[in-house]
């Protein structure tokens, strides 16, 4: 990774467990940032090495061994989608393990390594990009995925370290990379009950059926999710990259599968942002909600 290449510009970075995360959270905020002249970083903590093939246009024996190559390079093509820049942190992915009692997790996985050794990296590239605003997922990880809850807790150790001159010191010395502090920090919180109900309404507005109708029969309510949306940046001009993003991840994403059931203008007309949760703030941000992951940066 090299220093900053949009020195005294805007710059995003956001962190992810696996590739195709990136562009199934915030991708459309990403390309309209992009769009804007922001410097944006995609980091991509694990290879996706223990998924499976989701596609079952794809799901044969020749793509399951390749799975790893293969996702490599569709991370490559959605990168070009949405003219982000992206970066690999190595780590190996910790998979979802499943059964009762659960099986441990394998040794040497993600979501086992100490949260020092697995934040450095990180250290190094909030140290090197200088990002302002660093996006990831909240304290559930979005779901409960030993990547995403690791990929929160290193993100929140690299935010508060990066700027400190005393914490990893030896991070970045050898190309005199000197400590950076980031601004702002959010979570991921698109995929929320009331985004999911202005789209099932719209649909049924429509005459035509929801996807969402067994998810919303499932919901559980939690007091913890109340009030967490801090900020909406209206991006629904972008929906199309995101989606053609999200496609590149054909190993990973059922082309007719309900994420590309509702179609786009009622996406639009129905919940046209992304929304996150303003985590940490180093500067004074006015009156919430904002429409601006860089409000009171700009």
């Amino acid at each position: 990774m090299s220093k900053a290449i949009n020195e005294g510009g805007l710059r995003l970075m956001a962190v992810h467990a696996h590739p195709d995360d990136e562009s199934s959270k915030g991708a459309a905020t990403m390309a309209r940032y992009v769009r804007e002249g922001v410097d944006v970083l995609v980091v991509t903590c694990t290879g996706g090495e223990a998924g499976t093939v989701l596609n079952p246009a794809l799901d044969r024996p020749d793509v399951h061994e390749r799975l790893v190559e293969l996702r490599r390079a569709e991370m490559e093509q959605a990168r070009r989608i949405l003219g982000v820049r992206q970066v690999w942190l190595g780590f190996l992915d910790s998979g979802l393990p499943e059964g009762d009692p659960l099986p441990p997790l394998p040794e040497g996985c993600f979501a086992r390594t100490p949260i020092a050794d697995a934040a450095r990296p990180l250290v190094r590239l909030m140290r090197e990009f200088q990002p302002q605003v660093v996006v990831t997922y909240d304290e559930n990880g979005g779901y409960p995925h030993p990547d995403h809850i690791m990929n929160h807790k290193i993100t929140i150790e690299a935010f508060e370290a990066a700027g400190d001159r005393a914490r990893y010191q030896e991070v970045g010395q050898d190309v005199g990379v000197a400590p950076w502090q980031p601004l702002k920090l959010y979570y991921h919180q698109t995929h929320h009950k009331e985004r999911v109900l202005a789209l099932h309404d719209a649909m049924r507005a429509s005459g035509r059926e929801s996807p969402y109708s067994d998810a919303l029969e499932k919901w559980v309510d939690r007091s913890a999710d109340s009030g967490r949306i801090t900020t909406r940046v209206p991006c629904g001009d972008f929906f199309e990259i995101r989606d053609r993003a999200l496609l590149a991840h054909a190993t990973q994403v059922d082309p007719n599968g309900p994420w590309f059931r509702v179609p786009l203008e009622i996406q639009r007309a129905a919940w046209p942002t992304e929304d996150y949760q303003l985590a940490r703030s180093l500067i004074e941000v006015g009156v919430l909600p904002e429409n601006d992951l860089f409000n009171g940066i700009r």
